[in-house]
């Protein structure tokens, strides 16, 4: 049910379609617009099947534009932090739940890899059209399909990242009261995920806050993405885990 309901969730944003988990028939999967950009023909997803079938990956992180980031503002930490540990970086900006489902499914980008731990972070972009219990259903739909496909893979699922509610002044903090509700909404339904065995959920979006529970733009400069000592703040705060869940 979460998978198709992810696949019609991302179908509803395109195509300005109302939510729903029925599933596609074959005539509308040839003809509905939201499938042909799941199949969307990227350099970056050929990548990703380039590395995958080199193999020799112990931990993948997968998500969006704020994972792709360390390839940018965070490659001094992933460097010294995950690159010790075989890691790869399956982020693409823009992606929404349903991308991410498509590129584990239909897109096989676990084929030739073996990830012994998966760290998750995605739902941001699906925030402005989509309700959180719908998002939670896409993040819920890809937990399943990893532990469909790599059942000895253990998944740290990360609560999505703080953001700007809108649009703010250009202040060095948004306060918390600007801050995008619709993420602890989120945050509290996939937290229940976590079984202890498979799937272990971390939320640190605390620590990218000042003591008033302000968003500084120092962290994430545009309410958003991080900077290079944002990307540091997650690398200290996941790390152990990680190490943990490779033991």
């Amino acid at each position: 049910m979460f998978r198709r309901a992810a696949f019609a969730l991302l179908a509803a944003s395109v195509v300005g379609l109302a939510f729903s988990s029925a599933p596609l028939s074959a005539e509308e999967k040839k003809d509905n617009p939201a499938v042909k950009l799941l199949n969307r023909d990227i350099p970056r997803h050929k990548q990703f099947l380039e590395i995958a079938k080199k193999g020799n990956v112990d931990v993948l992180f997968l998500g969006d534009s704020i994972t792709q980031g360390w390839e940018g503002g965070g490659k001094e930490a992933w460097k010294k932090s995950f690159e010790p540990l075989k890691a790869a970086n399956f982020g693409i900006g823009g992606d929404q739940t349903g991308h991410v489902l498509w590129r584990l499914t239909e897109g096989k980008e676990l084929e030739g890899i073996q990830p012994k731990v998966a760290v998750i972070m995605i739902g941001t972009n699906n925030t402005g059209g989509h309700s959180a219990e719908d998002i939670a259903g896409g993040i819920t739909a890809i937990v399943d399909e990893l532990k469909k496909q790599r059942p000895h893979c253990k998944i740290l699922l990360l609560g999505v990242f703080p953001r700007g509610g809108g649009i703010e002044k250009d202040a060095p903090v948004c306060p918390a009261e600007k801050l995008n509700t619709k993420i602890k909404q989120i945050n509290e339904r996939i937290a229940k995920l976590d079984d202890g065995k498979t799937v272990f959920y971390k939320d640190i979006g605390a620590k990218f806050l000042n003591s008033e529970g302000g968003l500084p733009r120092e962290i994430m400069p545009d309410l958003l993405h991080l900077s290079p000592k944002g990307y540091t703040i997650w690398a200290e705060a996941v790390s152990p885990d990680i190490e943990k869940l490779l033991k």
